[in-house]
């Protein structure tokens, strides 16, 4: 009792604190900023309706992986144990390598070079060449050394970037560019389902996959060793972070339901949240955007990066940084090849691999309702994997190749057509579990 006391007591309210803005910034990239911004300007008078829905899938789901990740002691690799060795390697493998050097990390470089730098030195293959050298250079600098993630980000990166949303947040809810407009399109009739799909976009579970352990890293960091209290921190970490991109998702769903006047022809978000800085701080407005959208997308590649780096080099028995130095200058040889050519290669991927990474954290957190982890996990997934490839091609462009009937599944045109059938063999598999399996068969071995 005198050493619980005595280690919870080393991990201050500050810490704690540290900690939370550090999570809360791993998990706000571009896309967590681009994405509220378009939708609100979409929704409309339906604003606050598309909001809820997105908080769902873009707070809820990666809180749900973190305080998952939390109950079962581990990072990914943890979490899926019941899956057997083999499957479950495959998986991790394939979901750090995607938010990782392939695709995600990359992205960061390029999407703050379009939006940062862009608007003030034009476009060119030599811009992006110098400033994704000197990006890495500085993911590097604050990747190197993990367990010195809380002091660097949460206490320094993540100060400035909470000032710069908060001026942004601040001028949508007290200077609108305008009256709330009118709901387009779908809004009109499926505003909450559309916010939803567009949560389901930032693709945040997937990287709370990856986060989970550098969260449990940073806490070990700072001489907290017991299982329980690492649980408890990582949970309140994410709970900081989810009120904090729960207040910035409100206030940027209205900056884009108020901006209809001066952004109705917006292709997207960025463009959105350019015109509305613009308008209302001037040629500054600029700077600030790049501020933004800098250190978000920063902050979030050096947490793709840690959580990379030690699961490669606890599998691979290689220095962690040696495996760090090789992702940095990878990502950074991907990430020149430009924006367009990664997204085309990418969202296919994270399509077909985000089902997996919801299904397999809904199980965890279900899991002491059933008696064979392994029988429900195996089954469940197996179908999920079916649909989530399914879903993979049509992202690819390879429609043809999927057979019709998959098509006519609820919620197949939003890409969600795993949802029912995974669901249907879950409760199936539930049912079998109850009725036929002994409770002693409980963790079948791989």
């Amino acid at each position: 009792m005198h050493t619980s006391i005595a280690t919870s007591a080393a991990f201050s309210l500050r810490d704690v604190l540290a900690l939370g803005f550090m999570t809360f910034a791993l998990f706000l990239g571009a896309g967590n900023i681009i994405f509220p911004a378009e939708s609100g300007l979409q929704a409309g008078t339906e604003v606050w309706r598309a909001a809820i829905g997105f908080l769902v899938t873009g707070v809820g789901l990666p809180l749900m992986t973190v305080v998952a990740l939390a109950r079962v002691g581990g990072g990914l690799a943890t979490l899926t144990l019941p899956l057997g060795k083999v499957a479950g390697t495959v998986l991790a493998v394939a979901v750090y390598l995607a938010i990782g050097p392939f695709f995600a990390t990359p992205r960061t470089a390029v999407v703050s070079y379009e939006i940062g730098v862009v608007p003030f030195f034009g476009n060119s293959g030599t811009g992006l060449f110098v400033y994704s050298t000197l990006y890495f250079a500085l993911v590097l600098y604050l990747a190197i050394s993990p367990n010195k993630m809380i002091d660097r980000i949460g206490t320094l990166i993540t100060p400035v970037l909470l000032i710069a949303l908060a001026t942004l947040g601040g001028a949508a809810i007290f200077k609108p560019a305008g009256e709330v407009g009118q709901a387009q399109a779908l809004y009109q009739d499926e505003a909450w389902l559309q916010g939803f799909l567009h949560g389901y976009l930032t693709m945040d579970a997937l990287g709370a996959l990856a986060f989970g352990v550098v969260i449990a890293t940073a806490i070990r960091s700072k001489g907290v060793q017991q299982a329980r209290l690492i649980t408890r921190f990582s949970v309140f970490a994410g709970l900081i972070a989810a009120v904090g991109l729960s207040a910035v998702y409100l206030s940027l769903f209205y900056l884009g339901a108020t901006s209809q006047e001066i952004a109705n022809d917006a292709q997207n978000g960025g463009q959105v949240l350019a015109l509305y800085v613009e308008h209302v701080f001037g040629p500054i407005g600029n700077l600030l955007l790049a501020v933004v959208i800098g250190l978000a997308c920063l902050t979030t590649a050096v947490g793709l990066l840690v959580a990379c780096g030690e699961f490669f080099s606890e599998r691979l028995s290689i220095a962690y940084k040696y495996i760090v130095v090789f992702f940095v200058v990878f990502s950074w040889a991907v990430s020149n090849q430009g924006l367009d050519q990664l997204i085309q290669i990418s969202i296919p991927v994270l399509t077909g691999l985000y089902p997996l990474a919801i299904v397999l954290v809904a199980l965890s957190l279900l899991d002491h309702f059933w008696r064979s982890s392994a029988l429900i996990f195996r089954g469940t997934m197996a179908v999920t994997l079916i649909f989530g490839l399914v879903d993979g091609l049509a992202a690819a462009g390879f429609s043809n190749l999927v057979p019709d009937v998959f098509n006519q599944l609820p919620l197949a045109a939003q890409q969600m057509g795993w949802l029912v059938p995974s669901v249907v063999v879950m409760l199936g598999l539930v049912v079998v579990d109850r009725y036929y399996v002994s409770p002693k068969s409980e963790n079948i071995s791989p």
